[in-house]
């Protein structure tokens, strides 16, 4: 199944996504809910972002191919920053390249969308615990990165976490295709099978930080092929059997 939130005139609401349709539901689906037979066609709505996280856990460095990349070693355990809320970015939004930052990169991955709440969690009991699957982009301004050594501003501005378009259900977490494209251009292929840290030793982990609630949001790290973003591209970041994310740049 494919979850979709999205806005029709002063409606906002989750559907299900069927090829072109939104099927309307009532409840949480968080919760308890129903498909209804009332729909949208999808060209009639507006998407906004799958879910309002209460925060957004993000993982640095979990492909191999990307520690290969930047030419550092693995790390012995998941390295882990925060998103704040308002970093968040639907399906077809604009990212905003902030004025302070010269070099401002996208980095393709694979989101996870908590669905229910969780602490000292075990890594077997982890997947329990996921709603479903996302497109995500950690926008991140590079230079900033560096020359702040720490990255909370580097990845805290407006608009630099765009993902969706939806939640999906039932796929494998741990392999996946992914695949980041810039004006057309493939940039970024990989496979969730490269992950260091696999989806239950990520959950397991962070749980055992802080507690995780229904709707937050987990990226689980960028493989290698990361870049710059400039004015006018174009980004789409396509995951296997979850759906395609695309955004603008200005």
């Amino acid at each position: 199944m494919k979850f979709i939130r999205f806005k029709k005139g002063d409606f906002i609401g989750y559907g299900l996504w069927e090829e072109d349709k939104i099927k309307i539901i009532e409840g949480d689906i968080f919760d308890h809910y129903v498909v209804t037979d009332y729909y949208y066609n999808i060209s009639e709505v507006d998407i906004l972002t799958p879910c309002i996280p209460s925060k957004i856990i993000c993982v640095g460095l979990n492909y191999r191919s990307h520690a290969e990349e930047m030419n550092m070693p693995l790390p012995e355990e998941p390295i882990i920053f925060l998103k704040p809320p308002s970093s968040a970015l639907a399906h077809n939004g604009i990212i905003i390249r902030p004025e302070m930052s010269k070099q401002v990169d996208y980095e393709a991955e694979l989101g996870l969308v908590i669905g229910k709440r969780g602490k000292n969690i075990k890594p077997a009991e982890a997947y329990d615990y996921i709603l479903g699957a996302t497109c995500f982009n950690d926008v991140t301004a590079r230079d900033l990165q560096q020359k702040d050594g720490q990255w909370t501003r580097a990845k805290s501005f407006d608009t630099f976490a765009p993902f969706g378009p939806c939640i999906a259900t039932g796929v494998n977490y741990d392999n996946l295709d992914i695949e980041l494209s810039l004006n057309g251009e493939t940039k970024q292929k990989s496979n969730t099978s490269d992950f260091i840290f696999s989806v239950g030793e990520l959950i397991s982990f962070i749980s055992k930080i802080m507690e995780l609630n229904p709707g937050d949001v987990i990226a689980t790290g960028t493989p290698s092929g990361v870049g710059k973003l400039n004015e006018g591209d174009t980004v789409q970041v396509n995951i296997q059997n979850v759906g395609i994310l695309k955004n603008s740049v200005c």
